[in-house]
């Protein structure tokens, strides 16, 4: 990277921090609208046509952004614990919970955020940024596939923290204890559902390659000899 990109990449990433707790106070109250990024702007003291060279689909990248800073508490909490006595579960449980509790003194942005993803605007990021967060958690507690099961395991985890992320959300108690329950729920389907594919792995080693015999029987045999 060159030192003109390299600079302009940390004013893009500058003026994003500057913007962030101002855009987080309002969009808890009137959304993540370009109203609310404009409001940001003048909080912070920052010019708008500055702001939109950093952020320029206005409070869609503010909101990406917000999703990254959150993912990087995931990293700091990892760093924090001692993974290596936790079971794969566990670890598991423990990414998943440190990403929700960063949303702490921000749950009405979080819905409101939620909101805007749903947007057509916004049709393409909440898949993104729910892959992203899948991604981060994965690797945080030492996740280091590369064949199919990279992308199994985070499609699903994406779908465990997304359903999770709604339960917490909508539960008033802090201490989140349905949502946390749910969350154990939702990672036992997860485990119950690996088992049972390593099972069926292990029970079909053996049998013939059923493509190949289908495969057979459309074509013909082939030639006899």
């Amino acid at each position: 990277m060159t030192d003109a990109a390299s600079d302009t990449r940390f004013r893009k990433s500058t003026t994003r921090e500057a913007l962030l707790q101002p855009m987080l106070a309002h969009a808890a109250f009137d959304g993540w609208t370009a109203d609310s990024f404009r409001a940001a702007c003048a909080d912070a003291g920052i010019d708008e046509g500055q702001a939109r060279l950093a952020c320029p689909r206005g409070e869609l990248d503010m909101l990406a952004h917000w999703s990254r800073r959150l993912d990087e508490a995931v990293l700091d909490a990892v760093k924090a614990a001692n993974l290596a006595e936790m079971k794969i579960r566990e670890r598991v449980r423990f990414g998943v919970t440190a990403r929700l509790e960063a949303l702490s003194g921000h749950e009405e942005a979080a819905r409101r955020a939620r909101a805007r993803l749903m947007l057509p605007d916004a049709a393409a990021d909440g898949p993104q940024l729910l892959w992203a967060t899948a991604d981060t958690i994965w690797r945080a507690i030492g996740d280091t596939s590369t064949d199919v099961n990279f992308y199994s395991k985070r499609t699903i985890l994406s779908g465990v923290f997304g359903t999770t992320l709604v339960a917490w959300l909508n539960e008033s108690d802090a201490a989140k204890p349905e949502a946390r329950a749910f969350l154990d729920r939702r990672i036992q389907n997860v485990m119950d559902f690996e088992k049972t594919k390593a099972q069926l792995t292990k029970m079909t080693a053996d049998l013939p390659d059923l493509a190949g015999l289908l495969g057979k029987l459309r074509y013909g045999p082939g030639p006899r000899v």
